[in-house]
């Protein structure tokens, strides 16, 4: 009997330049998956333990990018990129598709867009929401923008490393999500730091504020509250209001400071409060928060 089956795919070449803990996670999962993997870092020593998995280590920027139609940029920011690529000979990116995943501004990602397309490429831009411990995992997501033909095409490859999900052809798109990703993981995070330098005075240690720690950061329940008003404009202060948030705001600041330690951080969230209430929003709910934020302060 004569098999119906699709004949297997041959994983395509793919090329990793960037080899901080995010590069090397994601040439370490194409690897996995089968992929011929090529690499390039400024410091050639990082792509060890890649070549002895399998990595090809290549020698010049030139030929990293001649060894693959898809290349994997995962630098610290776009001057990174701009510094590496520019020190290749244009005719080595004609034809490529950069997956661009380094974290910078929407429109340094417009920009960028514009110099690798006038170099005959073309680049997707990315906003990988997962550490280098969540590369290889579906689980975890992917944000891209760019041109929704070229991910549908390339879209199996990026799989590889997360679940991808397109956004929208504005390249600037998935760095601007990926950005206001960082707003709140940074700020978020900042506040647990805090609270563990306070514990840390009071003599508690990080195992103490576990659980009080994943309550309180966990935050569904007021995004899921304050979604609809935030649409409609309502900042009705009848679950909340700003007076109070200040008042709370500074208990915190004399908290902290009467442990002795930095108050830097709970005072500007303290003055945040402050500029509200100053500017006649006390009896507002805190989402008002949002329009004292988006004009720059006096």
């Amino acid at each position: 009997m004569t098999s119906t089956a699709a004949p297997a795919t041959t994983p395509a070449p793919v090329t990793v330049i960037g080899l901080g803990p995010m590069g090397r996670a994601m040439a370490g999962a194409f690897l996995d998956r089968g992929h011929a993997v090529t690499v390039w870092n400024r410091t050639a020593s990082r792509a060890d333990a890649l070549v002895d998995r399998g990595a090809r280590l290549a020698g010049t920027v030139e030929e990293a990018l001649s060894a693959a139609g898809v290349i994997v940029l995962s630098l610290t920011d776009y001057d990174a990129v701009y510094a590496v690529l520019r020190g290749a000979e244009p005719a080595a990116l004609r034809g490529r598709v950069l997956v661009n995943l380094t974290s910078d501004t929407p429109d340094r990602a417009r920009e960028a867009a514009a110099w690798t397309a006038e170099r005959g490429a073309v680049q997707l831009t990315g906003g990988v929401l997962t550490p280098p411990s969540g590369i290889g995992d579906p689980s975890s997501t992917t944000l891209y923008s760019g041109p929704r033909e070229v991910f549908d095409a390339h879209r199996a490859t990026l799989e590889v490393l997360t679940a991808a999900d397109h956004r929208g052809e504005d390249p600037g798109l998935a760095a601007l999500l990926y950005q206001l990703n960082m707003v709140m993981f940074w700020t978020a995070l900042s506040g647990y730091w805090q609270a563990l330098a306070l514990a840390g005075a009071h003599g508690l240690t990080a195992s103490d504020l576990r659980p009080l720690a994943l309550e309180a950061l966990d935050l569904r329940q007021f995004v899921e509250f304050y979604t609809p008003r935030l649409d409609a404009g309502d900042h009705r202060g009848d679950v909340d209001r700003i007076a109070m948030g200040l008042a709370s705001t500074e208990h915190v600041v004399h908290t902290v400071a009467g442990a002795g330690i930095d108050t830097a951080l709970p005072e500007a969230v303290a003055a945040l409060f402050r500029r509200a209430v100053e500017a006649g929003h006390g009896a507002d709910s805190a989402t008002r928060l949002v329009e004292v934020l988006g004009k720059p302060a006096a």
